[in-house]
Order: C-alpha cells, then structure tokens, then sequence
C-alpha cells in the first residue's frame, strides 16, 4: 500500500459564526503518530470535527487534503471511505444496530462492491480483535454504544479503528475517563495498528496516554493554531511545567482561551 498524507494549511473555522481555528497548519504522513496538546478551549477537538466534516463547524478559509484530493469538498461517508477516521471524545448510540452487523457494513462500504469481506474472515477477525483488547465477547452483538461504560465506548472505538484500518486516524481525548488499566489496554490496541500504512493524531490534554503510546511529533494549540512543535520531550516538559512558559516565550497574553462550542477540548 502507497503512504498516504493529511495536509491541513491555514485552516480557520467558526462554530455559531465564532472564530475557533484561526490557521491550523499540519501535516501527517502513515507512518506518523503527532500528539496535539493545548490547554481548554483552544480549538483541538473543533479540528478534528471540522476534518471529518461535521455540519456545525464551518470552515471559512484554507485546505485539508489526503493524498491531494480535496476532503472538504467530500461527503462525511466519503471521508470515511477514503481513509479518514474519528475516535469521538463522546460516542454515540446506535439503537438496534449491533456492533458486528455496523463493523461489517462498514468495512464492505470501504472495499467496496465486489470486494467485501466474507463472514468467517470477519469473525475471525472481531474475535481476535475483542480478545486483545480484552471485550467481552457479548459486546459483538450488542448494540453499538448503547448501555455501554465511558471505558467499554472507549474500547469500542479503538475496536472499530483496528478493524477499520483506515489510512489516518484522529483519536479525540481516547484517554479520557479511562483508569490505568483500560488505559494500557486502549494503548496496546492503539500501538498494534503502528506501521508505515497508517498514520494518527492523539488528542490529548496528559501526558499520562503518551507514557504508553510513544509520539514522533508533539504539537501544542494555543489562540486556535498550532504555536509551537516538537518531539516527545516536548509532552514531559508541559507536564512538568505547564504551558506559561510556551506563553511567554511566544508573548502571549494570559488570558482565558475562547470557549470550543458545544464541545470540551
């Protein structure tokens, strides 16, 4: 398989005619994995709604492309379809539909007619799939999310992201909610899909997640735009030290960050 990159350039987004992303600039190859850290409110989950093409976030200037084709210009399904894919920070349910029979229509939708992937295949799959991230083995005819816990939606996701393998994957605060030991199980998922065909950007507010997933590229959002990049140490010094350092280095005022609307970030 060919690599693959997501290239955002000077993207800038309103939510409810407010400005949050006001020049967003990255770029993510398969191979990668980029940590984005920032403190509240400064634009990180309005980004990935905004690369996945939710209706609330309007993109008002500037480009997300995935191997040069334009992504805003795409269908929230044909997103999906060519290779993008969300970890949400809040999953939703899906009343009736169990999460096998939406695991196999969904990764069919993928292949495409014609190529879809036989039963015995997928089950095997599933089952290998749920045991390493220790699920249950009931949860494959559940309906998806609905009665779950924040760990077992949690888990489900990272489910779906390894049965999906899509090109690039945005995980949205994965790690929140989670106790240590759901949170080494979510990173083992999360690592076992590391390989030059797949690429990742980690949401995060902690450094605690990047202890077990290791990030070439660290990045920090302050002002709705990405201030300043780096690698690993990058993540254990704003641990250690906060971000008022990267404030005065950069002359930012301390001021309290704009609100995301209608999501934490």
């Amino acid at each position: 398989m060919a690599s693959s990159t997501l290239t955002i350039k000077d993207l800038h987004v309103a939510v409810e005619g407010k400005e949050i992303l006001k020049g967003v600039n990255l770029e993510v190859k398969t191979g990668e994995f980029h940590a984005i850290m920032g403190p509240n409110g400064t634009g990180k989950s309005t980004l990935s709604a905004a690369i996945m093409g939710h209706p609330k976030y309007e993109v008002t200037k500037g480009t997300v492309t995935l191997d040069g084709q334009d992504v805003l210009e795409m269908e929230v399904d044909e997103r999906a379809r060519a290779g993008l894919f969300l970890a949400m920070q809040y999953p939703s349910e899906i009343s009736g539909v169990t999460n096998a029979d939406f695991l196999r229509t969904a990764i069919n939708s993928r292949r495409g007619e014609g190529n879809e992937i036989p039963l015995m295949p997928f089950i095997k799959k599933l089952d290998q799939t749920m045991q390493l991230l220790e699920m249950d083995v009931n949860m494959g005819q559940r309906y998806v999310n609905e009665g779950f816990s924040g760990g077992e939606k949690k888990r489900n996701e990272i489910l779906q992201l390894m049965m999906l393998e899509p090109k690039i994957a945005i995980l949205d605060e994965i790690d929140s909610g989670l106790d240590i030991d759901a949170l080494k199980v979510v990173a083992k998922g999360i690592n076992s899909m590391r390989n030059e065909n797949f690429g990742c950007i980690i949401i995060t507010h902690y450094q605690r997640l990047l202890n077990y997933i290791t990030p070439d590229y660290v990045h920090v959002m302050m002002q709705g735009r990405i201030v300043k990049s780096g690698g690993p140490e990058l993540a254990l010094r704003l641990e250690a030290e906060g971000y008022d350092w990267i404030k005065k280095e950069l002359g930012i005022e301390d001021e309290t960050e704009d609100e995301e609307v209608g999501q934490e970030a």
